[in-house]
């Protein structure tokens, strides 16, 4: 083997070395990522579900007594 196949086997390792490397950031970028827009969504859902629990309980109180008394926030 000459000097030239040895330091291209070297650089393909090297290449593949950076390939794995790259591989596993982005698993573990795209995992967080996943997790964060996951949590983002619950968040946001709740906020969604307290406001129509909010509003079916003002229908209720408007049916039940003809008054609304909104609070203010």
């Amino acid at each position: 083997m000459g000097a030239a196949s040895k330091a291209g086997d070297l650089v393909f390792k090297a290449f593949v070395g950076v390939l794995g490397v790259t591989t596993i950031y982005l698993t573990a970028t795209f995992s967080v990522n996943v997790y964060r827009g996951l949590s983002w969504h619950k968040a946001q859902s709740g906020l969604k579900e307290r406001t129509w629990v909010g509003n079916f309980a003002v229908a209720i109180l408007w049916v039940r007594t003809g008054k609304i008394h909104v609070p203010m926030q």
